[in-house]
């Protein structure tokens, strides 16, 4: 009797997982899946804001405001560690720091100077000294330029749930 009921709960499983797999459906690529790897969530590059109209809208918030928005950068500087962060170029010679929402994804170490669309969230932050010098460790820089670092930094800030970077 086990033998029957077990060979009969194998079976329901085997015939579900066929099931499933005919139900799927491929899809179609489109542009931006062929132009871009996708990182974190599904995004598209349709209504992203230049780095100048970005740079526009970090000006207008001050510590504690957040705006969701997508733009389009260039990556300046990965986290050589991980990728589990970045700097993306914004007009004046300005920067904007960005991390993953969740530390749920990272990007790949040799994305710099590439093409970027990022969808999240942007505010400005006042970054310690201890934050300065760890990312600066992270970036690779020299110990001189790391203990150089000695005073807090107004930071234009960008947390992500979704990156689209240029193949």
């Amino acid at each position: 009797m086990r033998k029957i009921i077990l060979m009969a709960v194998f079976s329901a499983f085997y015939i579900s997982c066929q099931d499933k797999k005919q139900e799927e459906t491929p899809v179609a690529d489109t542009p931006s899946e062929s132009k871009y790897a996708s990182f974190g969530d599904a995004i598209n590059e349709e209504g992203a804001l230049t780095s100048e109209e970005m740079m526009k809208k970090f000006e207008g918030l001050k510590e504690g405001d957040t705006v969701n928005v997508k733009f389009k950068s260039t990556i300046q500087n990965v986290c050589q560690k991980k990728g589990c962060w970045m700097t993306l170029g914004l007009a004046n010679d300005k920067e904007t720091f960005v991390k993953f929402k969740d530390y749920g994804f990272f990007v790949p170490k040799n994305a710099t100077d590439k093409e970027v669309i990022v969808n999240g969230k942007a505010f400005v932050s006042v970054e310690s000294v201890e934050d300065l010098q760890h990312y600066a460790k992270d970036a690779g820089k020299s110990q001189e330029a790391i203990d150089s670092i000695k005073e807090p930094k107004v930071t234009y800030s960008f947390m992500a749930d979704g990156v689209l970077i240029a193949k």
